[in-house]
């Protein structure tokens, strides 16, 4: 069945709405709702992973019998992702209870991993979960999907409502496939203007979070618009979406389009409904941004709103490089990091930790040719420029993780990060300070050992 692609309208509407307000209207089966409501909203998609699965399913477990069934074994999505390739018992008994719970529970998308010698043995591992999601065709235009980690607003950038929620709310969800949720009100981000080289996604959402703060959000939607948004691929868009929890919000969503609907007609059948803000809808806040003018961006230690440009940090000396993660680790982020690698023709400076996001990340690394570089694989470009092999696909030490987690930092040295957090502690060492960055940036300081605007190497 193909997907239904008129706007939505929920009833006589007297009132605009914005997108989210739609969504979850229609989840709520009700004809209007205006921000600050609470309503009971039906849920289409429930992920959870290998850190928050075990407590979740504990406490549906706990208040709804241990014989009960799930509420739909086909809207679940398990994915274990976080502490995978570690020898930490604790971590891995976390990935059998997951296993258990699904085989019982007869969970039909349980993405598993029994080989840790060896990802490439597990055709059911995907990785990251965000990207998962996205990549095995559970995200879709004008649904609700909620996860037990707060980055599942990634989703947003399909035109759905996305928001992390906590083990006792999923607990609930698993047993009634419902939510009580509070409406959120919107803030509207207009960016137009042609998007200059030099910048990616991560320096958009750098920027705004520099401008709003990490609290500018709280329980609101960060709605995107404009021409910029438009000419964003769906890897960029999540991006954009994946960092509006560092700014505080609720959800951030971007209208669907046709890239929205190639992307997901080409991973999934389920019909859906793209939904979109009406004219006369009413957001709390609306901020403009002219792309063509900014620059590329760091977030300073200790805060995603810690904001910089890039060129003013240069004389800060640095020890490695981390290209990975939800935010940092998907397809694209490693081809942008290759063609700046490719165009400077230089070796790396400091360590460089490559982690893709997922397996079919992992595969593209190695098989899908850099464009303009002679037919080359980022696999190629990587190891040319002395960056470390690519490893198995997982969150690895964006959030420290076990101390034999890959890349973990864990001794008191500088980062420079495709990740989404610069918390003391989150990448591993209390004492560690961890600039985030975009993946030019991130390579382009790779190359010199200070942090580096990408301009010196793509001009």
């Amino acid at each position: 069945m193909a997907p239904q692609r008129s706007s939505s309208t929920s009833g006589s509407v007297k009132t605009g709405m914005t997108m989210t307000e739609k969504i979850l209207a229609k989840a709520a089966e009700k004809s209007q709702v205006v921000p600050g409501d609470n309503i009971w909203v039906n849920v289409d998609v429930l992920m959870t992973h290998d850190v928050c699965g075990p407590g979740a399913f504990g406490i549906f477990k706990r208040e709804f019998g241990e014989n009960a069934k799930v509420w739909d074994s086909e809207k679940i999505v398990v994915i274990p992702d976080h502490y995978i390739f570690t020898t930490d018992k604790r971590a891995n008994r976390n990935v059998d209870i997951m296993r258990e719970h699904c085989r019982e529970q007869n969970i039909k998308y349980f993405y598993d991993i029994t080989d840790l010698g060896d990802f490439r043995a597990n055709p059911d591992y995907k990785g990251v979960c965000h990207v998962a999601l996205a990549q095995e065709g559970h995200c879709r235009p004008g649904e609700v999907l909620l996860g037990t980690d707060s980055h599942t607003c990634t989703a947003g950038a399909f035109g759905q409502f996305a928001t992390g929620i906590g083990n006792t709310d999923a607990g609930f969800v698993l047993g009634t496939g419902k939510i009580l949720l509070k409406v959120p009100p919107t803030m509207r981000f207009i960016l137009d203007g042609e998007m200059p080289s030099y910048l990616q996604a991560k320096d958009l959402i750098l920027q705004i979070i520099g401008e709003i703060s990490v609290a500018g959000a709280t329980y609101k939607t960060m709605e995107f618009s404009g021409t910029t948004i438009e000419s964003l691929t769906m890897e960029e868009r999540m991006t954009l979406c994946n960092m509006v929890v560092e700014a505080g919000g609720k959800n951030g969503v971007i209208p669907p389009d046709a890239t929205t609907f190639n992307y997901v007609e080409n991973r999934t059948s389920v019909p859906f409904q793209p939904v979109y803000s009406d004219g006369n809808a009413s957001f709390v806040a609306d901020y403009r941004f002219d792309v063509s003018k900014l620059e590329p961006v760091v977030a300073k230690p200790h805060s995603p709103d810690n904001r910089a440009l890039a060129r003013e940090c240069k004389d800060v000396k640095i020890d490695r490089v981390y290209i990975g993660s939800c935010t940092g680790g998907k397809t694209e982020d490693f081809m942008a990091a290759a063609k700046l690698f490719h165009a400077a023709g230089k070796q790396v400076k400091v360590p460089t930790f490559l982690v893709p996001a997922t397996q079919k990340v992992w595969m593209d690394v190695y098989a899908l040719p850099v464009p303009g570089a002679g037919g080359k694989t980022c696999a190629q470009i990587f190891e040319e420029a002395g960056c470390d092999t690519p490893t198995s696909p997982s969150c690895g030490a964006c959030l420290g993780g076990p101390a034999d987690t890959y890349a973990r930092l864990n001794e008191p040295q500088v980062c420079v990060s495709t990740t989404n957090r610069n918390f003391p502690g989150r990448m591993g060492h209390k004492e560690g300070q961890i600039y985030l960055a975009s993946p030019y940036t991130a390579a382009a300081s790779a190359l010199t050992g200070h942090v580096t605007d990408p301009r010196e190497f793509l001009q």
